[in-house]
């Protein structure tokens, strides 16, 4: 263990975003079903992880991480789970070619199932009703009876994600994931759409490629990384009562590990230097994401990394920027100007999707893909600013056919948001939408790379 931590001492720190449960013996109960049963994800794994986020670290891998806002109960399942792999993987292959280099895929997936809100209560239809966190903890159905937090619902969330990371393997593992077989659905999804030539006339060249390569004998008959791909998931660790259930010690190494998830992260309301999340995600091995908004202050973003990663490990923390279009150059260039000057190993990726949120015209909470997009131009150009590696992306997306967030080439605009407007907290890109950042994305990466 790490000096005085295990993994109840976040018990001993205050709570943020986290719910009182009525019932302290059901809770106990569930708590203890939970430690008996297998972690979800494995320490090989992790490590694995850690390394791959080294190569990103140091510029010679981008990151993709994507997925739900938050994983719901109700519409769990097989053909979701595929959709939004499928969505991932046209955009790794997109990237990969464009920047050159490997992508590290880590859905937010088997797992994202809680949610910090800016208030523990809403009104809804004149009642005043406690905040919906995400089917962990409660239920979206606006009653009251529904909205207490429940601690049976962490084994339904656990099940779920168990049933997640079988088929992830599966597809990852077993041919479904063949890059010929993703290439032709990128293909497919840009040939004749209106306003995607551009698009096509990439995939187009990612084709000449592959065909060179299959004429040069490397294929995915006799190469294996042609055919499988390493996926990891990853999710908020918002509800430690779970997180701490789910922690195992690694028999290799004798060390702590997170089996929730490959990759967990600290949102940006529940960074306090002294709460309960920092201390929980202090000593577990597992890479840790950070996610920093405008309110970040540098000097106690430093202390933060020393505390999350005191040994300056390569690959073990990732700073998720997530300020939006208009605040990006305010904020940014001064937290990498601070962690530059304190020497300190990050992967850089950006989330721009939390700061481009606005409420529509006709009521909708929605994210303008124009302004999701102005973050991750501004991102890059940053970076290039300041001799950094913008290495990766963070998005909120859905393999899903949804009208949530406006714009893009298919131009969903205020009028288009009821038609199918799904989520049950935060607006996602579609797939359209999904690929058509990937597309400028690797625009973005491949300029850089010629640049730099």
């Amino acid at each position: 263990m790490i000096g005085s931590w295990d993994k109840s001492s976040w018990r001993t720190k205050k709570r943020h975003q986290m719910p009182e449960y009525k019932d302290p013996e059901e809770l106990n109960k569930v708590e203890n079903s939970l430690k008996s049963l297998p972690p979800l994800v494995f320490a090989g794994e992790v490590r694995n992880l850690k390394k791959d986020l080294a190569k990103v670290e140091s510029g010679q891998a981008f990151l993709l991480q994507g997925g739900d806002c938050a994983e719901s109960f109700e519409e769990f399942s097989a053909d979701l789970i595929r959709d939004t792999f499928k969505v991932l993987l046209k955009m790794a292959v997109v990237l990969t070619f464009g920047g050159k280099k490997p992508v590290i895929k880590i859905g937010r997936m088997a797992g994202q199932f809680a949610k910090p809100r800016s208030s523990d209560f809403e009104i809804i239809n004149g009642q005043k009703l406690p905040s919906y966190r995400g089917d962990i903890i409660n239920d979206i159905e606006p009653t009251i009876e529904h909205r207490l937090p429940k601690p049976e619902r962490m084994l339904k969330a656990y099940t779920q994600s168990s049933s997640t990371l079988n088929l992830l393997r599966a597809f990852s593992q077993g041919g479904f994931a063949d890059i010929s077989r993703v290439h032709s659905w990128v293909l497919e999804s840009t040939k004749g759409q209106v306003g995607y030539k551009k698009f096509f006339d990439l995939a187009t060249k990612i084709t000449n490629s592959l065909e060179f390569m299959s004429a040069a004998g490397v294929n995915s008959e006799n190469s294996d990384s042609l055919r499988k791909v390493d996926f990891y998931t990853s999710h908020e660790a918002l509800l430690l009562e779970y997180e701490e259930a789910l922690c195992r010690l690694d028999s290799t190494s004798g060390l702590p590990v997170a089996g929730s998830g490959h990759m967990i992260w600290i949102g940006d309301r529940t960074r306090q230097i002294d709460g309960a999340h920092v201390e929980f995600c202090k000593g577990v091995q597992n890479p840790i994401g950070l996610k920093c908004g405008p309110s970040t202050d540098p000097d106690e973003l430093i202390q933060l990394c020393k505390i999350l990663n005191p040994e300056n490990e390569s690959g073990r923390l990732t700073l998720i920027t997530r300020f939006g279009s208009d605040l990006i150059s305010d904020h940014l260039p001064k937290i990498i100007k601070s962690v530059k000057n304190a020497k300190l190993r990050i992967v850089w990726s950006c989330d721009p999707m939390h700061g481009n949120t606005i409420k529509s015209s006709n009521g909708y909470k929605t994210r303008p893909f124009e302004k999701i997009l102005a973050e991750v131009k501004t991102f890059f150009k940053i970076h290039m600013s300041e001799g950094t590696f913008p290495g990766g992306v963070h998005v909120e997306m859905t393999g899903k056919d949804v009208t949530e967030c406006t714009g893009g080439i298919k131009s969903i605009d205020d009028e288009d948001l009821h038609s199918r407007y799904h989520t049950a907290c935060d607006p996602r890109l579609n797939a359209s939408q999904s690929l058509e950042l990937a597309f400028l994305i690797a625009e973005e990466l491949e300029a850089f790379v010629q640049n730099s």
